[in-house]
Formats: structure tokens, sequence, C-alpha cells
């Protein structure tokens, strides 16, 4: 109902209907004589409604927008999580290479003349 209210169509037809409404109780012996009071009714009401319509939607809206960043803030912490578990495999992976490193230099001093 927001998206229909809040389309140009129904801003076209809603003034087609009230200009609609001024001739033919203008012109015509019509039951809704010239300050159109019975109009002014309906404008009334239709005004209230599209208000509550309105506060509706943005609740609605505010509703989706929280749904979403839990949804973010859920995504976040599982991404923390695997971005440390690579940190501490890469933690080992250095320590290896660094052991690794450290026990080529101590078989080359122990045979600086051997065929690489």
């Amino acid at each position: 109902m927001r998206n229909v209210m809040g389309s140009w169509p129904f801003v076209g037809g809603f003034v087609l209907f009230m200009a609609l409404w001024a001739v033919v109780n203008t012109v015509l012996p019509g039951w809704d004589v010239y300050p159109f009071i019975l109009l002014n009714l309906f404008l009334s009401m239709l005004a209230g409604l599209q208000g509550a319509i309105l506060l509706i939607a943005a609740k609605r809206q505010d509703a989706v927008a929280a749904a979403l960043a839990r949804h973010d803030y859920e995504t976040n912490i599982a991404a923390k999580t695997d971005i440390e578990t690579l940190l501490e495999i890469n933690r080992d992976q250095m320590q290896l290479i660094g052991e690794l490193h450290a026990l080529l230099i101590r078989r080359e001093e122990a045979a600086p003349h051997a065929v690489r």
C-alpha cells in the first residue's frame, strides 16, 4: 500500500479524482455543494491513513535494517575468528621456517665443503 500511495500514478489519479469531484458537484446539482465538506472529510481521513501507513513502513524498514546489521555483525565475528586462526597458522609456519633455517646453518657449519 505504501508503494502505491507513494507513486506518481496515485498522485495523478488522486488529482484527477478531486478535479472530477469538484466539477461534478459544482456544475451539476450534486450531493456535496461548493465548500465540499464531504470531500474535505475524505481528504482528512486519507491523510490520517497515509500517516499511519508511513509510520508502519518506517518501522518495518528499521526492523530490516536491524536484521541486516545483526547479520553483518555475526559475519564480522566469524571472519575475525577465521583470521585469528590463519594468523596462528602463519606464526607456526614462521617458527618452523626459522627452525629449518637454523638447522641448515648448523649443517653447513658442520660440513662447510659439502657439495650442494
